[in-house]
């Protein structure tokens, strides 16, 4: 299966949603909305701010390994 190196994430605060390139060698714990200026961080149990608020998990998740 293909790495999806896209996802939209979506603030939980705003609801503004913007497409962005997921990184494949580390993971992003932090992102700040560019809207609302919020800064996400994964949910409990989420390696990622993709993994919570992405439309498609991290690239590591979706190779069935560990994040981070």
């Amino acid at each position: 299966m293909k790495t999806i190196l896209k996802s939209e994430i979506t603030c939980p605060n705003c609801g503004y949603k913007k497409v962005e390139d997921m990184p494949t060698n580390a993971c992003q714990f932090f992102y700040e909305c560019e809207h609302c200026k919020t800064v996400l961080k994964p949910n409990e149990g989420d390696c990622c701010v993709y993994c919570s608020y992405g439309t498609v998990p991290c690239p590591p998740i979706q190779q069935n390994k560990s994040c981070c």
